[in-house]
């Protein structure tokens, strides 16, 4: 038996190199965020725009309710009125802000041609955007009754 020294595996040596892939993974992802932001950079400029009371923004609807009743009476808005005075309404709707719906609500007893005439003077004005309004029908008296 020998007392002597045990030998030993030589360690790994330190590193000297420098590892340059996440260096490069990091600027690349800089450079893409740079491209993306510097033109949102350089459009925006700052004003300081004069403060009026003249300026201030008109709120023009953005429908308008027009109802037939049971006799073919029309109204604009909760406003009786004859058929040419509702194309100049219409017209004027139209005049001041042409996206204007028109919500058309016809009673069920109406005539069919009455109700396509009244849509007509509202395409005739310039208003193209009209929706129909109905009520949710009730439940059938046959879905109620359970079957045997």
């Amino acid at each position: 038996m020998s007392f002597g020294r045990l030998e030993r595996a030589a360690s790994p040596q330190p590193m000297s190199d420098i590892n340059v892939t996440p260096l490069v993974d990091v600027m690349l992802v800089l450079v893409v965020i740079f491209i993306i932001t510097a033109p949102l950079l350089a459009s925006s400029i700052r004003l300081d725009l004069p403060r009026t009371d003249a300026a201030k923004a008109t709120r023009t609807p953005r429908f308008v309710t027009l109802v037939i009743d049971k006799s073919g009476q029309a109204f604009l808005n909760d406003r009786p009125l004859p058929l040419d005075e509702l194309a100049l309404s219409l017209a004027q709707t139209a005049r001041n802000n042409p996206d204007t719906e028109v919500q058309l609500r016809a009673d069920a007893a109406v005539p069919y041609g009455k109700v396509v005439e009244v849509m007509g003077l509202a395409q005739q004005a310039g208003l193209a955007r009209i929706g129909f309004v109905a009520e949710r029908a009730a439940a059938s008296a046959s879905a109620a009754v359970p079957v045997r």
